[in-house]
């Protein structure tokens, strides 16, 4: 009767480590899994995350816009929407489409949805918005500069009407680098 329970208890014990083992197979296999979800599913996320979402979460934090005319700009975000950013620099203001940015220096890494509102906002609307309030700027192209008044707004460019008495100006807006109050 003794050897028997000796032996029950060994084929038990035995048992009992084999079904531990597994488990503890199993659950590091779980956490490994899980963990791998994790990073699929963050990855997935921040692939999904829009350079305006980071820029409206930069909301009034300095930052250095890059432009594809090879200058920066250092200064303070006002409004960022899908299609443009607008930051203070000083006394200055700088629109500046999207696709005129090459690079952003300061950006946290989280992001604020842009809302329905912000994704509806074009250019066009910010341009419409300067010529109301009649505003000095400068527009800026690579290569070329036009100072004045808008006087127009297209539905994919911009009239100026130039200072230095040369008259109007179309600019396409997707030759646009920025446009400066002065």
């Amino acid at each position: 009767m003794l050897w028997t329970n000796s032996v029950q208890y060994r084929v038990t014990v035995r048992w009992s480590d084999l079904f531990g083992d597994i488990e503890g197979q199993f659950e590091s296999r779980q956490n490994a899994e899980f963990l791998a979800g994790v990073d699929e599913l963050t990855a997935a996320e921040r692939a999904s995350v829009e350079l305006a979402a980071r820029l409206a979460a930069a909301m009034s934090r300095s930052v250095v816009l890059h432009l594809d005319m090879g200058v920066a700009v250092e200064g303070t975000i006002m409004d960022a929407t899908p299609s443009w950013v607008l930051l203070r620099e000083g006394p200055r203001d700088h629109l500046v489409p999207l696709n005129a940015v090459v690079g952003v220096t300061g950006l946290p890494d989280r992001s604020i949805p842009v809302g329905a509102i912000e994704r509806k906002l074009t250019l066009g609307h910010a341009l419409r918005a300067l010529q109301g309030e009649r505003t000095k700027v400068m527009v800026e192209a690579p290569g070329v500069r036009f100072r004045g008044v808008i006087a127009a707004v297209g539905a994919d460019h911009v009239d100026v009407l130039e200072d230095s008495g040369r008259g109007r100006v179309a600019v396409p807006f997707r030759a646009i680098s920025r446009v400066m109050s002065v």
